[in-house]
């Protein structure tokens, strides 16, 4: 298991990695990740490959702060859910952060039912809850906010 840098020759792997989990449609990544290639902003995104992309991570500095990011993606295939490579890649997310100084790590997600399964990667990962927004997607349907403090390696 190899986590880099997102390439452009990555990007049709990455769209079948958002495909089969039925995250949103993939052909948003065209434009999510075009000022990436261009070198525009301070986005960063990862892949997990063993061979081809299995994963995929896309963050984001947020605005009008100081070292805070925030997850706005992360993905396994389905077929490697459960092996550790989601968990790597948080790992290694973190380590990348905790070298840019960067303070605290921000993700959001859904408070459907449906959703335990993610929010229960977040817990498993160290991310605490620390917002509910209800009725934010929809009515019914609540975001939630989960943060974890960025700590420099020790040593």
């Amino acid at each position: 298991m190899n986590i880099r840098p997102l390439e452009r020759g990555d990007l049709e792997a990455v769209k079948a990695v958002i495909s089969a989990t039925g995250l949103f449609p993939s052909e948003m990544l065209d434009n999510m990740s075009a000022d990436y290639f261009n070198g525009a902003n301070q986005d960063v995104w990862l892949t997990v490959t063993d061979d081809d992309p299995i994963a995929v991570a896309y963050l984001v500095p947020e605005r009008m702060t100081q070292g805070t990011f925030n997850l706005l993606l992360i993905a396994v295939h389905p077929d490697r859910q459960g092996q550790g490579s989601g968990s790597a890649l948080i790992k290694h997310i973190e380590h990348m952060l905790a070298a840019r100084d960067a303070r605290i790590l921000l993700v959001e997600t859904s408070g459907l039912p449906s959703y335990d399964p993610v929010r229960n990667f977040y817990r498993h990962c160290g991310f605490e809850e620390e917002a509910r927004i209800r009725d934010f997607y929809m009515a019914g349907e609540d975001k939630i906010v989960f943060r974890k403090a960025i700590v420099a390696p020790q040593g």
